[in-house]
C-alpha cells in the first residue's frame, strides 16, 4: 500500500496545466459469498433468477448513455464543473504509459500516455475510511458487469444493499456502469473497482463503498485503452509534501 514514505509531492504536481486540442468478463463490485447453513425456510424459498448482462444489449445500453452528438471534450449534460470533464494534459517525464494514476485530492484519474501526456478524467473516491490508497493491477475488464454487493456493504447499510445480495444484472441502473476495471494484488481480487456510474452528480466528491466512479460516457472512451495487466496507482486522499 502507499504511505506517506512513497511520496514526497503532491499527485497534482505529477502533471502540467492541459495541452490544446484532442490530438467478457462478467463480475461484480464484489462477490457474496454463499453462507454455509441455510434455514429450512430459506430452503424452501424459490431461487431468484440468476443475474445476466447480455452482449446483445450492449450497444443500445451505450446508446442510451450517450448523450447526442457526444463530445468528450464539451459535452456536459450531467452538470460536471468543466475541470472534470475529458482533457489532455502533459505528464511529467518517468510515468509509465498504460499506467493509470488516481489523484484522490483533485479527484482526477490520468491514463498516461506515450509521447508525454496523459487523458485526465473527472472521478469520485469512496467515502470516508473506504477509499484504499495503493498500487493495483487490472486484473479483469468487464462491458456492462454484474454486479453484487459485499457481505460488508450489506452488513455496513442493509436498506441499501440487503435487497441486492444475490446480484443485479448489468443495465444503465447498474452501480458498475457500463464499464469496469477490476483491481487485483497479484491474483487476489481486492474487491476494488475503477467503474462507470448511473450517478454521475457524484464526480468530484467522496461518493462510493471503496471503488473509483466516472462518467459513463467518459469510461466507455477509456476503456479500450486500458490493458488487462496495466498498473493502477490510487494515490493518497491528502496532499504530501515531505517524507516522514
Amino acid at each position: 500500500m502507499l504511505t506517506r514514505r512513497h511520496f514526497v509531492m503532491t499527485t497534482t504536481a505529477l502533471f502540467s496545466a492541459p495541452i490544446a486540442a484532442w490530438a467478457q468478463d462478467e463480475d461484480a463490485e464484489a462477490t457474496v459469498e454463499t453462507p454455509a447453513e441455510t434455514t429450512e425456510a430459506e430452503a424452501a424459498a424459490p431461487t431468484p433468477p440468476r443475474p445476466t448482462s447480455n452482449p446483445a444489449n450492449w450497444d443500445r445500453c451505450d446508446a442510451q448513455i450517450t448523450p447526442a452528438g457526444y463530445d468528450p471534450a464539451t459535452s456536459n449534460p450531467w452538470g460536471l464543473a468543466p475541470r472534470f470533464l475529458p482533457r489532455r494534459v502533459e505528464a511529467n517525464p518517468g510515468l509509465t504509459p498504460g499506467d493509470l494514476h488516481v489523484d484522490a485530492v483533485a479527484r482526477y484519474l490520468y491514463h498516461i500516455e506515450a509521447g508525454g501526456t496523459a487523458m485526465r478524467y473527472g472521478v469520485a473516491i469512496a467515502r470516508g475510511n473506504l477509499y484504499e490508497p495503493g498500487v493495483y493491477t487490472v486484473g479483469r475488464k468487464a462491458k456492462w458487469p454484474i454486479w453484487t454487493p459485499t457481505a460488508a456493504m450489506i452488513k455496513r447499510d442493509p436498506h441499501l444493499y440487503k435487497q441486492h445480495e444475490n446480484g443485479m444484472s448489468g443495465g444503465p441502473r447498474n452501480p458498475l456502469g457500463s464499464r469496469a476495471f477490476y483491481l487485483y494484488e497479484g491474483n487476489r481480487d481486492t474487491l476494488l473497482r475503477i467503474h462507470g456510474s448511473p450517478s454521475p452528480g457524484s464526480i468530484g466528491g467522496r461518493a462510493s463503498s471503496g471503488c473509483v466512479r466516472m462518467v459513463m460516457a467518459h469510461i466507455n472512451d477509456l476503456y479500450p485503452q486500458v490493458y488487462k495487466g496495466a498498473t493502477a496507482h490510487l494515490h493518497p486522499p491528502e496532499r504530501i509534501t515531505a517524507a516522514s
